[in-house]
């Protein structure tokens, strides 16, 4: 017969206070279920585990030997508790996070910092990818949240709206439709533009910015980032149009920020998977996520 936990308990209870009635008092159970037990495992083992001497309880080899393999079964029980605790309460583990480039370096550096201030002791891995490399790393689950600046769509993730972002135009200050408060996609069309691929996600909504007509807008540069479109405004290359959540909180020397008409919605997505469950570290962060980018905008993300 193999000993079950319960057994294990008593004896190394009987072991470290060296008497039935200190065990019982360890235990918090009464002495002579203690002692039935003890009888019970030996009778079942066919092993001696302790002998009474001169009135005191002695361990045979027997049990001596025993004992050294219930310590490392008790360490591990507690090491389990341990981990049970940690999880409960967050203090320790790791987050792999996946995003597009532009949060990269606004949005999620402040949530990413909110997060760590209620889990300091968490590591957050943090991957900045393009659309299609995002989209992988969800699936294949070397990252288990995601958040993407354009819509994503795969039928083992679960996408969700969580901001309303739009497109705005980066202009030199000294440009002349700096004086506007406002821009019209008109305005941008025959100027040196900055802007994206008709083959991106990102491209395609430029693309919807200036009605889908063939032809419009003319890119003078054309970039795959949008932190290298607002570089080439900085350096006077021209004109971009980024999103909005890709200037928040950034200083661009010399670089002004306009809203265009018509207002062009880029919403931003969370992405986890829908078919492993997502761990609460996760839903965690990603209600940081949400809260810091509708707190972020409306203080304007000074």
């Amino acid at each position: 017969m193999l000993l079950n936990l319960r057994q294990i308990e008593v004896f190394r209870a009987i072991m470290l206070t060296g008497s039935i009635s200190k065990a019982a008092q360890l235990l918090n159970v009464s002495q002579p279920a203690i002692s039935r037990l003890l009888s019970y495992t030996e009778s079942r083992i066919g092993l001696v585990l302790f002998e009474r001497i001169k009135g005191r309880l002695y361990p045979t080899p027997e049990a001596r030997r025993l004992y050294q393999e219930v310590e490392q079964v008790h360490n591990s029980v507690q090491r389990v508790n341990e981990v049970a605790t940690d999880l409960i309460e967050k203090r320790h583990g790791s987050l792999h996070i996946a995003v597009s480039p532009s949060l990269g370096q606004t949005l999620i550096p402040m949530a990413v910092t909110r997060f760590r201030k209620a889990f300091p002791d968490v590591k957050v891995y943090v991957r900045t990818l393009i659309s299609s490399d995002l989209v992988q790393a969800l699936v294949t689950q070397q990252a288990e949240v995601g958040v993407a600046i354009v819509p994503l769509t795969h039928p083992s993730l679960h996408a969700q709206s969580i901001y309303e972002n739009h497109l705005v135009a980066v202009l030199p200050a000294s440009h002349p439709l700096a004086d506007k408060q406002e821009l019209d996609a008109t305005d941008l069309e025959g100027l040196d533009l900055i802007g994206y691929g008709n083959d991106t996600p990102y491209g395609q909504m430029v693309q919807q910015l200036f009605g889908n007509r063939p032809g419009v807008p003319q890119l003078a540069v054309e970039v795959r980032l949008t932190h290298i479109a607002c570089a080439m405004v900085q350096a006077g290359a021209g004109i971009a149009i980024v999103d909005e959540l890709a200037v928040a909180g950034r200083v661009w020397p010399d670089v002004v920020v306009r809203p265009i008409n018509p207002r062009t919605t880029m919403p931003l997505h969370m992405l986890h998977s829908n078919v492993v469950p997502v761990s609460q570290l996760a839903h965690d962060f990603m209600e940081v996520v949400i809260s810091t980018a509708s707190r972020g905008m409306r203080a304007g993300w000074a």
